[in-house]
């Protein structure tokens, strides 16, 4: 059995990986999955999260945001809506949308879509926590 698995993470604007990769672990609508080489194949549809992967032995960390993974046994495919690497977030304005999120939430409001501002601060807390491993 091989020991790692090629790696594709893809946006509508840009490859952002694509290397090979011993494990990963993506957000998977209901819950984290791990992925190692040799997986059973499978298409999940992503939530908001951040994907890990080792690669040469060192661990990478991305945000990602909604999407779909296809999981081969020699390759995962993980096509996102958005997604960025560490150095890539600006923290002042994943901040400002989370207070925004959070004064959302706690309007009375009844015009205010709930599921949405829950999305958008699962999303904004992601890139803060992401933000940190630069």
């Amino acid at each position: 059995m091989p020991d790692t698995f090629q790696l594709e993470i893809v946006t509508p604007t840009k490859l952002l990986v694509k290397e090979a990769a011993e494990e990963a672990q993506i957000p998977g609508r209901g819950g984290y999955l791990g992925i190692l080489p040799g997986h059973a194949p499978l298409i999940t549809e992503l939530g908001v999260g951040a994907i890990t992967y080792k690669s040469g032995g060192a661990e990478h960390t991305l945000a990602v945001a909604w999407g779909f993974a296809e999981v081969l046994p020699d390759k995962l495919t993980i096509l996102a809506e958005a997604s960025e690497r560490p150095q890539e977030i600006d923290t002042t304005r994943a901040q400002k949308a989370k207070e925004r999120a959070e004064e959302r939430l706690k309007s009375d409001d009844p015009e205010i879509d709930y599921t949405r501002a829950e999305d958008a601060l699962q999303r904004a807390e992601t890139r803060l926590t992401v933000a940190k491993e630069k």
